[in-house]
């Protein structure tokens, strides 16, 4: 599946199977969604289970040494292809079929569109909204919105690519 195939609303589940015993980014996903599903159910079946899944979260947070916090707003597809390093806010809201690398840092109510890629070492400062299909680049500091379909880098972060609809609305074509 190329990057333009990919969805900004419809989430891509098999970005979070456990395909080896060593998967620690896809077991700290399973840990939160285990835990919220568990939080959403209630009952006293749900708060064990909470604790278990807390338990298991706090282990792969600590392997990885990542914060993501249990009720986090995390949509589905989410892949953390190197998950070490990883700082997310409580307040952060995590669209579908993202890409955050490692030592990536969503500091304050950031939101990220659908299919937003974060390289890595990106800071994303808030409050702030990424739209869909952007790209965010290594080490890039954002502190301002970032345009859907832009691809944003340096420190102060800028567009340096911007994909554009043409006038049908079907394909995109890149600016520069």
């Amino acid at each position: 599946m190329t990057d333009e195939q990919v969805s900004a609303q419809v989430p891509d589940w098999s970005r979070e199977d456990v395909r080896r015993f060593w998967d620690p980014g896809q077991k700290l996903l399973r840990a939160l969604r285990r835990y919220q599903a568990a939080q959403a159910r209630g009952g006293v079946l749900a708060a064990i289970s909470r604790k278990y899944w807390a338990l298991n979260h706090l282990f792969w947070s600590t392997i990885c040494q990542t914060e993501l916090h249990l009720n986090t707003e995390v949509g589905g597809g989410l892949r953390l292809t190197h998950p070490t390093g990883i700082i997310v806010h409580p307040d952060a809201k995590i669209g579908v079929n993202c890409m955050i690398f490692h030592q990536v840092t969503l500091a304050g109510p950031v939101v990220l569109g659908g299919h937003v890629d974060v390289g890595a070492g990106a800071k994303l400062i808030g409050p702030l909204t990424v739209g869909d299909h952007a790209v965010i680049g290594a080490n890039a500091v954002v502190t301002r919105d970032v345009p859907a379909g832009a691809t944003v880098a340096g420190i102060p972060a800028r567009v340096i690519r911007q994909k554009v609809a043409n006038a049908s609305g079907d394909s995109q074509r890149d600016t520069d």
